[in-house]
Protein backbone atom coordinates (compact mmCIF):
# COMPACT_ATOMS: atom_id res chain seq x y z
CA UNK A 1 0.00 0.00 0.00
CA UNK A 2 3.02 2.41 0.38
CA UNK A 3 3.57 2.80 -2.92
CA UNK A 4 0.52 4.15 -3.85
CA UNK A 5 2.01 7.28 -2.72
CA UNK A 6 5.36 6.95 -4.21
CA UNK A 7 6.17 9.72 -6.81
CA UNK A 8 8.47 9.90 -9.35
CA UNK A 9 12.00 9.44 -7.78
CA UNK A 10 15.50 10.03 -9.17
CA UNK A 11 15.19 9.02 -12.83
CA UNK A 12 13.59 12.07 -13.17
CA UNK A 13 16.43 14.08 -13.60
CA UNK A 14 17.09 12.39 -16.91
CA UNK A 15 14.21 14.27 -18.55
CA UNK A 16 14.73 17.63 -20.46
CA UNK A 17 12.71 20.71 -19.60
CA UNK A 18 9.96 20.26 -22.47
CA UNK A 19 9.46 16.64 -21.78
CA UNK A 20 8.77 17.03 -17.90
CA UNK A 21 6.22 19.97 -18.64
CA UNK A 22 4.62 17.60 -21.24
CA UNK A 23 4.37 14.57 -18.39
CA UNK A 24 3.25 17.18 -15.51
CA UNK A 25 -0.26 18.08 -17.76
CA UNK A 26 -0.33 14.75 -19.17
CA UNK A 27 -0.71 13.51 -14.86
CA UNK A 28 -2.01 16.96 -14.25
CA UNK A 29 -4.81 17.56 -16.05
CA UNK A 30 -6.98 13.64 -16.09
CA UNK A 31 -5.73 14.27 -12.15
CA UNK A 32 -7.65 17.51 -12.54
CA UNK A 33 -10.85 16.08 -14.21
CA UNK A 34 -11.22 13.40 -11.67
CA UNK A 35 -10.81 15.69 -8.81
CA UNK A 36 -13.45 17.77 -10.46
CA UNK A 37 -16.00 14.63 -10.44
CA UNK A 38 -15.13 13.25 -7.24
CA UNK A 39 -16.01 17.01 -5.48
CA UNK A 40 -18.90 16.81 -7.23
CA UNK A 41 -20.05 13.59 -5.88
CA UNK A 42 -19.12 15.17 -2.91
CA UNK A 43 -21.48 18.03 -2.84
CA UNK A 44 -24.24 15.47 -4.23
CA UNK A 45 -23.93 13.15 -1.48
CA UNK A 46 -24.21 16.30 1.57
CA UNK A 47 -26.53 18.04 -0.43
CA UNK A 48 -29.99 15.86 -0.34
CA UNK A 49 -31.03 14.24 2.95
CA UNK A 50 -31.90 11.36 1.16
CA UNK A 51 -28.03 10.85 0.35
CA UNK A 52 -27.40 12.53 4.08
CA UNK A 53 -29.13 10.09 5.98
CA UNK A 54 -28.96 6.81 3.61
CA UNK A 55 -26.33 4.71 5.21
CA UNK A 56 -24.77 3.39 1.96
CA UNK A 57 -24.67 6.94 0.86
CA UNK A 58 -22.48 8.11 3.75
CA UNK A 59 -20.24 4.91 3.65
CA UNK A 60 -19.96 6.13 0.08
CA UNK A 61 -19.25 9.74 1.05
CA UNK A 62 -16.05 8.45 3.23
CA UNK A 63 -15.14 6.19 0.34
CA UNK A 64 -15.07 9.16 -1.84
CA UNK A 65 -13.28 11.77 0.45
CA UNK A 66 -10.35 9.60 1.24
CA UNK A 67 -9.89 8.32 -2.44
CA UNK A 68 -9.93 12.43 -3.25
CA UNK A 69 -7.56 13.02 -0.65
CA UNK A 70 -4.93 10.16 -1.85
CA UNK A 71 -5.54 11.94 -5.03
CA UNK A 72 -4.67 14.83 -4.22
CA UNK A 73 -1.93 14.54 -2.03
CA UNK A 74 -0.45 11.84 -4.86
CA UNK A 75 -0.48 14.51 -7.76
CA UNK A 76 1.17 17.26 -5.60
CA UNK A 77 4.27 14.63 -4.60
CA UNK A 78 3.82 14.01 -8.14
CA UNK A 79 5.13 17.73 -9.39
CA UNK A 80 7.35 18.05 -6.24
CA UNK A 81 9.16 15.45 -7.71
CA UNK A 82 9.31 16.55 -11.37
CA UNK A 83 9.74 19.47 -10.68
CA UNK A 84 13.00 18.18 -8.38
CA UNK A 85 12.03 20.17 -5.10
CA UNK A 86 12.83 18.60 -2.06
CA UNK A 87 11.35 18.98 1.07
CA UNK A 88 12.62 18.91 4.68
CA UNK A 89 12.13 15.48 7.02
CA UNK A 90 9.50 16.42 9.13
CA UNK A 91 6.67 17.78 6.09
CA UNK A 92 7.68 15.23 3.91
CA UNK A 93 6.56 13.15 7.02
CA UNK A 94 3.44 14.56 7.55
CA UNK A 95 2.27 14.30 3.97
CA UNK A 96 3.29 10.45 3.92
CA UNK A 97 1.19 9.93 6.90
CA UNK A 98 -2.22 11.26 5.82
CA UNK A 99 -1.76 9.74 2.51
CA UNK A 100 -0.93 6.52 3.93
CA UNK A 101 -4.15 6.70 6.06
CA UNK A 102 -6.59 7.95 3.36
CA UNK A 103 -4.94 5.36 1.50
CA UNK A 104 -5.68 2.45 3.77
CA UNK A 105 -9.18 3.92 4.07
CA UNK A 106 -11.08 2.84 0.91
CA UNK A 107 -10.33 -0.47 1.42
CA UNK A 108 -11.41 -0.82 4.95
CA UNK A 109 -14.63 1.06 3.50
CA UNK A 110 -15.02 -1.18 0.87
CA UNK A 111 -15.55 -4.06 3.59
CA UNK A 112 -18.14 -1.82 5.79
CA UNK A 113 -20.23 -1.52 2.21
CA UNK A 114 -20.09 -5.01 1.15
CA UNK A 115 -21.48 -6.64 4.54
CA UNK A 116 -23.99 -3.16 4.27
CA UNK A 117 -25.12 -4.70 0.88
CA UNK A 118 -25.02 -8.63 2.23
CA UNK A 119 -27.22 -7.58 5.37
CA UNK A 120 -29.54 -6.38 2.50
CA UNK A 121 -30.36 -8.88 0.48
CA UNK A 122 -30.22 -12.24 3.14
CA UNK A 123 -31.75 -10.30 6.53
CA UNK A 124 -33.79 -7.70 4.40
CA UNK A 125 -36.57 -7.73 7.86
CA UNK A 126 -33.93 -6.75 10.44
CA UNK A 127 -32.12 -4.59 7.27
CA UNK A 128 -33.07 -1.32 8.46
CA UNK A 129 -32.83 -2.78 12.64
CA UNK A 130 -29.05 -3.72 11.95
CA UNK A 131 -28.07 -0.65 9.08
CA UNK A 132 -28.75 2.54 11.06
CA UNK A 133 -27.42 5.97 11.02
CA UNK A 134 -25.97 5.50 14.55
CA UNK A 135 -24.25 2.05 13.29
CA UNK A 136 -23.11 3.27 9.97
CA UNK A 137 -21.45 6.42 12.03
CA UNK A 138 -19.44 3.31 14.55
CA UNK A 139 -18.62 1.83 11.83
CA UNK A 140 -16.78 4.98 9.91
CA UNK A 141 -15.22 5.96 13.18
CA UNK A 142 -14.01 1.97 13.71
CA UNK A 143 -12.14 2.52 10.15
CA UNK A 144 -10.91 5.25 10.73
CA UNK A 145 -9.29 4.65 14.14
CA UNK A 146 -7.80 1.39 13.12
CA UNK A 147 -5.92 3.26 10.13
CA UNK A 148 -5.05 6.03 12.49
CA UNK A 149 -3.76 3.64 14.77
CA UNK A 150 -1.46 1.81 11.87
CA UNK A 151 -0.21 5.70 11.11
CA UNK A 152 0.77 5.85 14.78
CA UNK A 153 3.03 2.86 14.86
CA UNK A 154 4.72 4.08 11.66
CA UNK A 155 5.49 7.39 13.11
CA UNK A 156 6.69 5.41 16.50
CA UNK A 157 8.91 3.14 14.18
CA UNK A 158 10.74 6.52 12.71
CA UNK A 159 11.51 7.03 16.17
CA UNK A 160 14.35 4.54 16.12
CA UNK A 161 15.81 6.46 13.56
CA UNK A 162 18.91 8.87 14.83
CA UNK A 163 17.97 12.22 13.71
CA UNK A 164 19.98 13.88 15.48
CA UNK A 165 22.82 12.92 13.77
CA UNK A 166 21.99 14.24 10.46
CA UNK A 167 23.79 17.50 9.46
CA UNK A 168 20.55 18.93 8.25
CA UNK A 169 16.82 17.86 7.69
CA UNK A 170 16.57 18.76 4.28
CA UNK A 171 16.04 15.78 2.59
CA UNK A 172 18.55 14.62 -0.19
CA UNK A 173 15.57 12.57 -2.60
CA UNK A 174 12.53 13.19 -3.11
CA UNK A 175 9.45 13.16 -0.53
CA UNK A 176 7.96 9.56 -1.49
CA UNK A 177 6.53 7.06 1.29
CA UNK A 178 9.67 4.33 0.22
CA UNK A 179 11.86 7.32 1.13
CA UNK A 180 10.69 7.33 4.64
CA UNK A 181 11.14 3.64 5.31
CA UNK A 182 14.37 5.30 7.36
CA UNK A 183 14.97 1.75 9.24
CA UNK A 184 14.48 -1.81 8.19
CA UNK A 185 11.51 -2.54 10.47
CA UNK A 186 9.24 -0.58 8.44
CA UNK A 187 9.56 -1.73 5.46
CA UNK A 188 9.03 -5.11 7.06
CA UNK A 189 5.86 -3.77 8.99
CA UNK A 190 4.60 -2.38 6.07
CA UNK A 191 4.29 -5.13 4.03
CA UNK A 192 2.92 -7.56 6.70
CA UNK A 193 0.25 -5.03 7.38
CA UNK A 194 -0.76 -4.69 3.74
CA UNK A 195 -0.85 -8.33 3.41
CA UNK A 196 -2.65 -8.40 6.17
CA UNK A 197 -5.15 -5.91 5.58
CA UNK A 198 -5.83 -7.36 1.74
CA UNK A 199 -6.31 -10.76 2.62
CA UNK A 200 -8.75 -10.29 5.40
CA UNK A 201 -10.53 -7.39 3.31
CA UNK A 202 -10.98 -9.88 0.07
CA UNK A 203 -12.14 -12.77 2.65
CA UNK A 204 -14.78 -10.16 4.10
CA UNK A 205 -16.15 -9.04 0.12
CA UNK A 206 -15.64 -12.42 -1.54
CA UNK A 207 -17.30 -13.93 1.66
CA UNK A 208 -20.34 -11.34 1.55
CA UNK A 209 -20.64 -12.40 -2.22
CA UNK A 210 -20.74 -15.78 -1.61
CA UNK A 211 -23.78 -15.27 1.19
CA UNK A 212 -25.33 -12.91 -1.43
CA UNK A 213 -25.28 -16.06 -3.43
CA UNK A 214 -26.71 -18.69 -1.64
CA UNK A 215 -29.57 -16.19 -0.70
CA UNK A 216 -30.18 -15.72 -4.49
CA UNK A 217 -31.24 -19.82 -4.53
CA UNK A 218 -34.15 -18.91 -2.01
CA UNK A 219 -36.96 -18.41 -3.58
CA UNK A 220 -38.64 -16.24 -0.63
CA UNK A 221 -35.50 -13.43 -1.82
CA UNK A 222 -36.09 -10.91 -4.44
CA UNK A 223 -34.15 -11.96 -7.68
CA UNK A 224 -33.61 -8.46 -8.33
CA UNK A 225 -32.58 -7.20 -5.62
CA UNK A 226 -30.10 -10.24 -5.36
CA UNK A 227 -28.92 -9.45 -8.66
CA UNK A 228 -27.96 -5.94 -8.50
CA UNK A 229 -26.04 -6.84 -4.67
CA UNK A 230 -24.34 -9.70 -6.73
CA UNK A 231 -23.04 -7.07 -9.48
CA UNK A 232 -22.24 -4.49 -6.36
CA UNK A 233 -20.21 -6.78 -4.58
CA UNK A 234 -17.95 -7.92 -8.00
CA UNK A 235 -17.72 -4.26 -7.96
CA UNK A 236 -16.34 -3.90 -4.79
CA UNK A 237 -13.77 -6.91 -5.83
CA UNK A 238 -12.50 -5.35 -8.79
CA UNK A 239 -11.63 -1.92 -6.61
CA UNK A 240 -10.34 -3.72 -3.84
CA UNK A 241 -8.01 -5.18 -6.79
CA UNK A 242 -7.07 -1.98 -8.10
CA UNK A 243 -6.46 -1.09 -4.55
CA UNK A 244 -4.15 -3.84 -4.59
CA UNK A 245 -2.61 -3.21 -7.80
CA UNK A 246 -1.50 0.42 -6.16
CA UNK A 247 1.30 -1.79 -3.91
CA UNK A 248 2.77 -3.52 -6.94
CA UNK A 249 3.77 -0.43 -8.49
CA UNK A 250 7.66 -0.03 -7.24
CA UNK A 251 8.14 -3.87 -7.89
CA UNK A 252 7.00 -3.42 -11.09
CA UNK A 253 9.24 -0.57 -12.65
CA UNK A 254 12.13 -2.29 -10.48
CA UNK A 255 11.62 -5.37 -12.75
CA UNK A 256 11.26 -3.33 -15.70
CA UNK A 257 13.92 -1.16 -15.23
CA UNK A 258 16.09 -4.24 -15.49
CA UNK A 259 15.54 -4.58 -19.37
CA UNK A 260 14.61 -0.95 -20.93
CA UNK A 261 16.76 2.50 -20.68
CA UNK A 262 16.49 5.28 -17.88
CA UNK A 263 14.31 7.52 -20.43
CA UNK A 264 11.72 4.57 -21.41
CA UNK A 265 11.14 3.77 -17.60
CA UNK A 266 10.21 7.37 -17.03
CA UNK A 267 7.69 7.11 -19.87
CA UNK A 268 6.32 3.84 -18.32
CA UNK A 269 6.32 4.68 -14.89
CA UNK A 270 4.33 8.22 -15.86
CA UNK A 271 2.09 5.80 -17.69
CA UNK A 272 1.51 3.45 -14.74
CA UNK A 273 0.91 6.42 -12.07
CA UNK A 274 -1.94 7.28 -14.10
CA UNK A 275 -3.67 4.06 -14.55
CA UNK A 276 -2.69 2.46 -10.88
CA UNK A 277 -2.64 5.42 -8.97
CA UNK A 278 -4.91 8.20 -10.36
CA UNK A 279 -7.61 6.24 -12.46
CA UNK A 280 -8.46 3.84 -9.41
CA UNK A 281 -9.50 7.22 -7.08
CA UNK A 282 -11.81 7.98 -9.29
CA UNK A 283 -13.42 4.65 -10.17
CA UNK A 284 -16.16 4.92 -7.03
CA UNK A 285 -17.40 7.75 -8.32
CA UNK A 286 -18.10 6.76 -12.26
CA UNK A 287 -19.19 3.66 -11.19
CA UNK A 288 -22.11 4.63 -7.99
CA UNK A 289 -22.71 7.82 -10.43
CA UNK A 290 -23.74 5.64 -13.39
CA UNK A 291 -25.34 2.77 -11.80
CA UNK A 292 -27.19 4.30 -9.06
CA UNK A 293 -30.43 5.57 -10.30
CA UNK A 294 -30.73 7.56 -7.34
CA UNK A 295 -27.41 9.91 -8.36
CA UNK A 296 -27.11 9.47 -11.85
CA UNK A 297 -30.00 12.27 -12.76
CA UNK A 298 -28.36 14.88 -9.76
CA UNK A 299 -24.97 13.88 -11.08
CA UNK A 300 -25.72 14.44 -14.78
CA UNK A 301 -27.38 17.91 -13.92
CA UNK A 302 -24.62 19.08 -12.09
CA UNK A 303 -22.07 17.56 -14.97
CA UNK A 304 -23.98 18.90 -17.63
CA UNK A 305 -25.30 22.05 -16.06
CA UNK A 306 -23.82 24.71 -18.45
CA UNK A 307 -25.13 22.81 -21.09
CA UNK A 308 -28.76 23.24 -19.60
CA UNK A 309 -28.26 26.92 -18.80
CA UNK A 310 -27.46 27.53 -22.03
CA UNK A 311 -30.22 25.63 -23.83
CA UNK A 312 -32.83 27.33 -21.49
CA UNK A 313 -32.55 30.96 -22.73
CA UNK A 314 -32.84 29.54 -26.62
CA UNK A 315 -35.93 28.00 -25.72
CA UNK A 316 -37.34 31.33 -23.81
CA UNK A 317 -36.46 33.29 -27.14
CA UNK A 318 -38.01 30.84 -29.47
CA UNK A 319 -41.44 30.73 -27.38
CA UNK A 320 -40.96 34.48 -27.38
Amino acid sequence: MSDATQSQTNITVGLGLVERVMLTTLTTVPCCIFFFINVTMLFILRSKVVFRETSRYILLYNLLFADTVQMTLSQILYILSICRIMLTFPVCGVLIMIANLTNEISPLTLVVMSLERYVAVCYPLRHATIITIRNTGVAITMVWAFCSLNVLTRVLLLLNFPFQDLESLQMKNFCSTLVMFLVPISDHYDKAYTCFLFISAGVAVISSYIGVIVAARSASTDKASVRKARNTLLLHLVQLGLSLSSTIHNPLLIAISKTVTRIMLVRVQNIFYVFIIILPRCLSALIYGLRDQTIRPVIVYYLCCRLKLSVVPAKAENSS
